[in-house]
């Protein structure tokens, strides 16, 4: 599966530079503005075409199973289209086709590819993207991608070749929704943009509620009428909900005319079971973002029966995925369905009026499973995240589990990454609740006093705008929970705020693992470490992929509870959540646990690891300190004392041990090594 990044390998500038290749309708190259013949040979326009988007060098073994039918000679073949392509590429002083070791590749840079150049442009995200830009890239779409271009009995090639067309008719889609949104309500192109936008995602709410508001803008709305009734049976044909796009036509009709403006469809979302929600940011309730997981396809088994290892995933991750409670999953029936009238993943998406469409191949060869994976934000057709896992199937099915395991924990941190920071890009007095929550998720991960006060308002404004979201009451008491620990504030006073939001977290949803999460924490606030232990292993019971709750587990039986368990979970989280924001974290309770083991050597390593991370605070210096006086590295502990005592002068062993809930013995070792540095 192709991942595409930026790359200088073309610029819309490189027609002028000399060499122009069109992937977008027929495949045409052209020099300095003249045509260059082709070589008859569908072969080496598909050789062409893939090595142009391939983002690394592709082995001649790859090539000859991409494109031959095992011929008497494919190597023999391949050199020959090779010999072709350099004659119409390579310049005098400049060879394109590169050939280092037994890899091909092509140096296009320079020349003007527009696949290329539409691909970066969808990498960098279509929403950031400024109106001639949106244009220029609009008016390369002359025809699908290699319009009229079939090779026989070429099974690889040709899967690949109908994935390319879908992307590109799905960053199509997005280009021109954007462009509709950036044009002025009078500019000529405004309709033909619109009509292709249709054409293109028929089932896409957006485009018809677009088409609705142009239509009354300009008084047709007996046009309207007609739209929407055919809409309607278009819609009923597919089983598809149209509720939304009809309260939408309804809202726009009892607009004023004078008070129409050209903006952003804003309507009121379906509920948010139904097929289209037309948008989240236009009410004050809390919308989450939704994911429709789509069947992966098995390689192996293409055009075979359902129901292998990838449809067994795929139910897994689903099912997975729901269990953490983050955001809305479409359920298996209503993606398996899609799927079974062959809706390629992007247009299953825009159907479901999803934000977010996942999805992925296995493949079982040569004693590998592999699985690809992609997550794509619908409705920019941006790639947010791709990644390919591969594993030696021992037992396939413990494989496929951790494989899971690692696809579920991506998926959730990266929509919860991309929420957040388009949040932070929104003015505070516009956010909805979903995006206040995801506010205070970004100044609560910054871990200063300022910050998590910044969070703390964040989440409040989540709750008085829905007193029913769960994961804020969890978020909030996060908040009085670091105040607490951190005694940036009165602990009493804090512990029992966060023991209160913790309450309400699991009042408003007693299955949201976050919840039970909270009050674990606040209960080990106030000392009550068995009871803390049983909600923590009822978060995780709950979803076992919730990486947070298997760190905190990690925390608690650090101190006081099983050393190893704290080991096993640690790592576990860390498995999970490779790049987490409490990172730091994890790696710090490991290094407890060793302390407690006697294994201070260990717990020095991982105190490191802990201290290293950007946003570690001055308890992780500090238990760097301690762990380091107790390896006997003594000069290295004594830098982290200074630096600790510059944050915090009057720090000392009995502020350490406050912090923490260590068993006796424990204790006795962190004050032994505090006097070795003076912490005493």
């Amino acid at each position: 599966m192709e991942t595409y990044v930026e790359s200088a390998r073309s610029s819309l500038g490189g027609e002028m530079a000399g060499l122009s290749v069109r992937l977008l309708g027929p495949l045409t190259i052209a020099r300095n503005g003249t045509s260059v013949e082709l070589p008859k040979s569908r072969k080496l326009c598909a050789l062409l075409a893939y090595l142009a988007l391939a983002p690394h060098p592709v082995g001649r073994s790859r090539l000859c199973e991409l494109l031959w039918d095992v011929p008497n000679d494919p190597r023999g073949e391949l050199r020959w289209c090779l010999s072709k392509l350099r004659g119409i590429l390579d310049e005098p002083r400049r060879r394109r086709v590169e050939t280092p070791g037994d890899a091909i590749t092509l140096d296009l840079r320079g020349a003007s590819v527009d696949a290329v150049d539409i691909a970066s442009a969808a990498a960098k995200g279509v929403e950031t993207l400024g109106l001639e830009r949106l244009q220029a890239l609009s008016g390369m779409f002359a025809g699908d991608f290699l319009d009229g271009l079939e090779i026989e009995r070429s099974p690889h090639f040709n899967s690949w070749l109908i994935a390319q067309r879908r992307r590109f008719s799905s960053w199509h889609a997005a280009i021109l929704e954007h462009l509709v949104n950036k044009l002025p309500a009078d500019a000529d192109e405004m309709s033909s943009h619109l009509d292709k936008w249709l054409e293109l995602a028929p089932f896409d709410g957006r485009a018809h509620v677009a088409l609705l508001k142009r239509l009354a803008q300009r008084g047709q709305f007996d046009a309207g009428e007609e739209h929407l009734a055919s809409a309607a049976r278009l819609f009923a044909s597919e089983d598809l909900d149209f509720g939304a796009v009809r309260e939408a036509w309804r809202t726009i009709r009892n607009e004023r005319p004078a008070a129409m403006l050209w903006a952003r469809p804003s309507v009121v979302p379906a509920a948010p079971h139904a097929s289209i929600m037309l948008s989240r940011s236009d009410t004050a309730a809390s919308q989450k973002a939704s994911l429709a997981v789509m069947p992966f396809a098995e390689e192996a088994a293409v055009g075979g029966p359902r129901g292998g290892l990838a449809d067994g995933l795929t139910h897994d991750i689903i099912t997975r995925l729901a269990k953490l409670r983050d955001f809305f999953v479409i359920a298996r029936g209503s993606v398996f369905a899609l799927a079974e009238k062959n809706i390629a993943p992007e247009d299953a998406g825009r159907r479901l009026n999803v934000d977010y469409v996942a999805t992925g191949t296995v493949r079982c060869q040569a004693g590998r499973v592999t699985v690809a994976v992609e997550l794509v934000e619908v409705h920019t057709a941006r790639i947010v995240w791709a990644e390919t896992f591969e594993r030696k199937p021992d037992d396939i099915f413990a494989v496929l589990d951790d494989i899971g395991n690692s696809i579920v924990s991506s998926i959730s941190t990266e929509i919860e990454t991309v929420e957040r920071n388009r949040a932070m890009l929104k003015a505070p007095n516009s956010l909805n609740a979903w995006e206040a929550y995801h506010s205070g998720l970004w100044h609560m991960y910054r871990f200063t006093r300022t910050e998590n006060e910044q969070a703390r308002h964040f989440f409040d404004v989540a709750l008085k705008l829905d007193p029913t979201f769960a994961r804020a009451y969890a978020g909030l008491s996060f908040t009085h929970w670091q105040n607490a620990f951190q005694r940036w504030g009165d602990r009493d006073q804090e512990s029992a705020l966060a023991f209160e939001a913790a309450g309400q977290s699991l009042l408003v949803d007693d299955h949201n693992p976050a919840a039970h999460w909270a009050m674990g924490r606040a209960l080990w606030l106030r000392g009550e470490q068995d009871g803390s232990l049983i909600e923590l292993e009822r978060a995780v019971d709950l979803s076992p992929n919730f990486a947070l709750g298997h760190y905190a587990l990690s925390f608690v039986h650090s101190q006081s509870g099983d050393p190893q368990a704290a080991i096993g979970s640690s790592d576990h989280s860390r498995h999970l959540s490779p790049f987490d924001p409490l990172l730091f974290g994890m790696l710090g309770a490991r290094a407890m646990s060793h302390v407690r083991l006697g294994q201070f050597d260990e717990a020095a390593e991982w105190a490191l690891k802990a201290a290293a991370r950007p946003n570690a605070h001055a308890i992780i210096l500090a238990i760097a300190a301690h762990c380091l006086a107790l390896a006997g590295r003594l000069d290295e502990a004594r830098s982290f004392a200074a630096g600790l005592r510059k944050m915090l002068p009057n720090y000392c062993a009995d502020d350490f041990i406050g912090t923490f809930r260590f068993e006796p013995g424990a204790e006795a070792l962190f004050r032994q090594g505090a006097k070795r540095i003076g912490l005493g």
